[in-house]
This record gives structure tokens, C-alpha cells and sequence, in this order.
């Protein structure tokens, strides 16, 4: 495309994106962040979903924060904390200072009662083990908190920096009930909740009076930006044109085919944070009929071509993947390295005809009058439909009729936490192995976020030798083996590596990129405009 057909191009779907723009997003100290796809919800023990994160790292805030670096634990709510020499019981020492945006003062009980109703079976929510083996959560005093666990849990400070463990307000839970993270939030984060159209935007406003940003910003608060619209835009090209014509001011979903133009462009830069993992990967339903053979799963992982979908769908802004989390996390063994399965559509076909899985004459297989057709489930958007598409094409080659259903994520959520398919495409944050492997192989998390229904005794124990380790050797050693047994056994169709690319105009002053849980500005409390 010429650079005047890519002009007029823009400003074409750029108007048309204007004239569904809300009033505010035009005002001079507002920000716009376009991204591909909502939230089911934005109750932070309820919903896994990167998009409700974004949201609620700005609306609230947590214990303890983490760093640009992704390693080093900085303060939050908690100005200070300490552990105990068995590592059971943590306490940390809230600030004075704190209030949520209906001016209400946070205490300890604030604290306790959200950690408490995080793992209350009750709530019913797929992430309750990132909080530990809790014993009990104690108020000591207004501003002093006692973190009591079973076990030692390695992981615990990291946990408390996700936005599942953000601080939340219990009247506010009550008077919304069921209309909770829907209809309203009332949290301490240096923005406030305005309204939500789910499927179109969702508007915050500046909480003026938020003075207790982490440490890891210069601006502690309150925040530069007075309102923040984050607008879903499902096509990936009218995210190019506004980000390109200015109608979108920041965003982390702009589609690889573009980066290249945003990198030329005097106006536009991109910034990027190397200690990001996010891996992009089609995970089997283990015990459903055809895929529960692992020589089947094996032919089929077999047969993905990781390195033309990096090249060619993705412009070579991907890595390949063919590990479940990427080599340089913390904690992978190197022993993993031989075991990977790599392209191979040959032997893919000879594992097939072994097993019994005999061509038709259409070209697709069927064993015992079975025909080799899984459904697959995934989200619609440009990212998922491309990603899908290709990797039907590639699953052709050796007789799979790969059934593709897509679904808006406002739903998709919660049809991925049924059995009604065969497998299912994901994409998931992280940092340590043990933050992977506890996330998606615990027995107890079916059916999700352990959509596979992978239940094994052994992986359990390993789990939790690994997460109570107090040695990192000993920790290691436990993932180490978990991630043989599951690579073994080919659960995943591994995809691959996204590193954290952010498009933003130059009017903004320069930023750091943040990757805690794939959540690029992460607090906001950096971005400025400056012209």
C-alpha cells in the first residue's frame, strides 16, 4: 500500500472511529488506549482475563507492588513487611494515608476481608490457590496485618502484586452484589470508576486525593492523565489507523503487520520491556475422545509450524515457541531442551497411521467410524481468527479437521470453563515456571483455569514441593520435572512468545513499558502528555 493510500486509508476508518468516540476521549488531558478485546467482568477474584487486570491495576491497589524488572518487590499499601523464620506468617505494616475514592479510609479489615472473600469457596474463583495455603488473615490493629499460612508458599509476595490481590471495598461488594465489577468499583488506585459499556469502552477518572503510588514511579500521585477511555476495537486495522491518526493515543494491540509503520513514523514510537513472557498456546481437553490419545496430541503438536506463524502471520515480532514457558523464565531446566517437539509433518503422518487413523477420501482421518474432527475454542478478533485459521491449514496437512468456534470475550470466559470442547486457544502471563505450571496443572483448578482436565497425582505433589520450597535448587528441581511430564505428554500446542510492545504518540513523555500480567501501563502514574 502506498504511503497515500495508507493515509486516506486512516483517516477513513479513523473518522468513522470518531464519530463512536464519547465526548470526553476529546478532551485535551484524556487519554485514549485502544485494545482488541473487553472483560468478562472487573471482579478482580473472578475474572483471569488480561483486559479486566489493566483495569483494575489502575482502579486499585495491592500490598505489595513489583518493579519495571519483574523480579525486585517493592512496597504498596504495605510501606513495610516482614517474615517469619519458618516463612509461615508475613506482616506487613500498612500506610496511614490511604482512602478509596468515596473517601472512605482503608484499615487492615479492608485487607483482611479481601484476601478472605478471595478464597472463600463461595466466591468461586480460578485463581484462590495464587493466594497460598492460607491459615488465617488477622487484623492486629488498624494498620497492621498478619498473613498466617499452612505451608510456606514461595511465591506469596509475587501473588500479592497480581491484581487478583488488590484491596477491595466490602459495602461496595454488598450494595452491587451480583452487579459487582459490572455496574461499579469503588477502589484506592489513582483512578475511579466512571461507567463501563461492555464491548465498547470503559471510563475512569482521576482520583485527585491518591498520594501512595508504588515507589517505582518518580509521580506517586495523584495521576497526570484526568481520564483514561479504554475502547475495544475488535479489527486490527482500524487499531492501526488510531493509533496512527492520533484518535488512539496509546495501546499494546496494535497487529504486527504495523509496528513497522509506527517505528517510521516521527510522531509515533514503541516501547518495549525484555523481561516479558507471554506465551500464546492451544491447550487439549486431555480426557475427550480422540485427543485423549498422547500419540494423537503428539502428531497434532507435531504438525504446527511455530516458526512460519512467528515469520509470516506474525512479521517476525514473535518468538517461536515450542516449551510452555520460555527459556529464560526462572526456574526452566535446561534437561527440558531434548524433549521439545518440534515441526515435524512426516513423522506427524507415520505416528497417525500407526495409531489407526486412516485417511478418507476426503483426506481426513476417522479410527473405529470416530472422525478426527476436534472443536476448538477461542476468541474472536483478529489475533485469535488468523491464529485459528492457520493452524486449521497446518493440521490439513495430516488429515485433522480441526472445527473452529470463536466467541466475544464478555462470554467466552465462561464457555471455556465447560467440557464442551475438544481444546482451546489461550495466552497467558507469567514470570517463574512455578507461576505457569501452578496457574494451569493443579488438579484443583479444574475445570479452569485447568481447561485440560490434566489430573495427576504425581504433577500435584511436585506442585507442591515446588511452591513450599524454601531452597531455590529445590524449587527448581520440583518445576523441572513437572514440565517434563506435561511437554511429555503433549498437552499443549505451544505457539509462541510475545514480547510487551506498546504504540504511543510522542505528545506523551517517554514511559516505561510494565508486563505484570501482560498489563503494559500498569498504574498509569507515568503518563503525561507534554505537547
Amino acid at each position: 500500500m502506498t504511503t497515500r493510500r495508507l493515509t486516506l486509508w486512516a483517516t477513513a476508518v479513523a473518522g468513522a472511529l470518531t464519530i463512536a468516540a464519547p465526548a470526553v476521549a476529546q478532551q485535551q488531558n484524556s487519554l485514549t488506549i485502544v485494545r482488541e478485546v473487553d472483560s468478562d467482568r472487573y471482579d478482580p477474584h473472578r475474572s483471569t482475563a488480561r483486559s479486566a487486570s489493566e483495569v483494575l491495576f489502575m482502579l486499585a491497589d495491592t500490598l505489595v507492588s513489583l518493579d519495571h524488572d519483574m523480579v525486585s518487590i517493592k512496597p504498596g499499601l504495605a510501606e513495610s513487611w516482614s517474615v517469619s523464620a519458618d516463612g509461615k506468617v508475613y506482616t506487613f505494616k500498612l500506610r496511614s494515608d490511604v482512602q478509596f475514592c468515596d473517601g472512605k479510609k482503608l484499615t487492615a479489615a479492608d485487607v483482611v476481608y479481601s484476601i478472605k472473600r478471595w478464597i472463600d469457596p463461595a466466591t468461586r474463583s480460578p485463581v484462590s490457590w495464587r493466594a497460598g495455603p492460607v491459615d488465617d488473615i488477622v487484623a492486629i490493629d488498624a494498620t497492621t496485618v498478619e498473613y498466617r499460612l499452612k505451608a510456606p508458599f514461595s511465591e506469596l509476595l509475587y501473588q500479592l502484586t497480581q491484581s487478583f490481590a488488590v484491596v477491595i471495598d466490602k459495602a461496595n461488594v454488598e450494595a452491587l452484589g451480583a452487579d459487582y465489577g459490572v455496574r461499579g468499583f469503588n477502589g484506592t488506585g489513582p483512578y475511579c470508576w466512571v461507567d463501563w459499556r461492555p464491548r465498547n469502552d470503559m471510563r475512569m477518572r482521576r482520583h485527585d486525593a491518591y498520594r501512595w503510588g508504588p515507589p517505582i514511579y518518580e509521580n506517586r500521585g495523584p495521576a497526570h492523565i484526568q481520564e483514561i477511555v479504554w475502547r475495544i476495537v475488535p479489527e486490527e486495522n482500524t487499531r492501526l489507523a488510531a493509533v496512527l491518526t492520533g484518535q488512539s493515543q496509546a495501546t499494546q494491540y496494535v497487529p504486527y503487520s504495523g509496528l513497522a509503520q509506527i517505528r517510521a513514523n516521527r510522531n509515533l514510537r514503541v516501547v518495549e520491556n525484555p523481561a516479558a513472557f507471554w506465551t500464546y498456546f492451544i491447550g487439549f481437553k486431555v480426557d475427550k475422545a480422540g485427543v485423549d490419545d498422547p500419540a494423537v496430541r503428539r502428531a497434532i503438536v507435531m504438525a504446527v509450524d511455530q516458526e512460519a506463524i512467528s515469520r509470516d502471520l506474525n512479521f517476525g515480532e514473535t518468538e517461536p515457541a515450542y516449551s510452555y514457558i520460555h527459556q529464560a523464565a526462572t526456574d526452566w531446566d535446561k534437561r527440558n531442551d531434548p524433549i521439545l517437539i518440534r515441526t515435524n509433518v512426516a513423522e506427524a503422518n507415520r505416528i497417525l497411521d500407526a495409531a489407526g487413523w486412516v485417511r478418507g477420501a476426503d483426506g481426513f482421518r476417522s479410527k473405529n467410524g470416530q472422525r478426527l474432527s476436534p472443536l476448538v475454542y477461542g476468541f474472536t478478533g483478529s489475533t485469535w481468527q488468523k491464529l485459528m485459521e492457520t493452524v486449521q491449514g497446518d493440521l490439513r496437512k495430516i488429515g485433522v479437521d480441526l472445527r473452529i468456534q470463536l466467541f466475544d470475550a464478555t462470554v467466552a470466559w465462561g464457555k471455556m470453563g465447560t467440557q464442551e470442547f475438544d481444546l482451546f486457544g489461550m495466552s497467558y502471563p507469567y514470570i517463574t515456571a512455578g507461576d505457569a505450571l501452578n496457574l494451569y496443572f493443579r488438579s484443583t483448578n479444574i475445570p479452569t483455569p485447568n481447561r485440560m482436565n490434566w489430573r495427576n497425582a504425581d504433577t500435584d505433589r511436585l506442585l507442591q514441593t515446588g511452591s513450599a520450597a524454601i531452597a531455590d535448587a529445590d524449587r527448581a528441581a520440583a518445576y523441572g520435572q513437572v514440565l517434563r511430564q506435561v511437554h511429555e505428554a503433549a498437552v499443549w500446542i505451544p505457539l509462541y512468545h510475545e514480547p510487551m510492545k506498546i504504540a504511543a504518540t510522542n505528545r506523551l513523555a517517554p514511559f516505561k513499558a510494565h508486563n505484570i500480567y501482560g498489563s503494559g501501563f500498569y498504574k498509569g502514574l507515568d503518563l503525561r502528555f507534554v505537547r
